[in-house]
């Protein structure tokens, strides 16, 4: 192996980097809905770090701060990058493509590209994690995008998971 080919060419570099405080407010809420409306304050954060956009495609990082038993995807792969988990907080179930793993602080989940995986929280208190994808997606249209997928039709559920590389199995 070696380093990739070089794609900065200057000889004193530059001020570009980019800071965001742990306090940001997360950039996109999902309320999971119940037979009786949103559970409020129940659902999933997601904090939009790195997307594909601000890396120029290199990779996108998310993180996910998950209530109490909210559930996650199935069990799928993806045909064009590969995802990673960090577990920063709680216990996140984690599917491996063989076996469910009760992951605590500091474990690490990473699922190759075609690599079966899945995840949600199923403990009584809240989780957090980090989720890498690589190279980057516009995952975060995925991610507001899954809160509709109930007033879609089959087709449309079909082709809006396709179009993010998200194959269910």
């Amino acid at each position: 192996m070696s380093y990739p080919d070089l794609r900065y060419f200057g000889d004193k570099g530059e001020i570009n980097a980019t800071f965001r405080p742990a306090t940001t407010a997360p950039d996109f809420i999902s309320t999971p809905v119940t037979s009786t409306g949103p559970t409020v304050g129940q659902g999933t954060a997601y904090h939009y770090l790195s997307t594909t956009t601000s890396t120029n495609g290199e990779y996108g990082l998310y993180r996910v701060d998950m209530g109490p038993e909210v559930g996650g995807p199935a069990t799928h792969f993806h045909k064009a990058m590969s995802e990673s988990f960090f577990i920063l907080s709680g216990t996140m179930r984690l599917f491996d493509g063989e076996r469910w793993i009760d992951a605590t602080s500091g474990d690490y989940l990473y699922v190759p590209v075609g690599g079966l995986h899945a995840f949600r929280n199923e403990s009584n208190e809240p989780a957090s994690m980090l989720m890498l994808f690589a190279p980057g997606a516009p995952r975060e249209e995925y991610f507001e995008g899954i809160t509709g997928l109930a007033d879609m039709t089959p087709e449309q559920q079909a082709d809006f998971f396709t179009r993010h590389d998200s194959f269910f199995v």
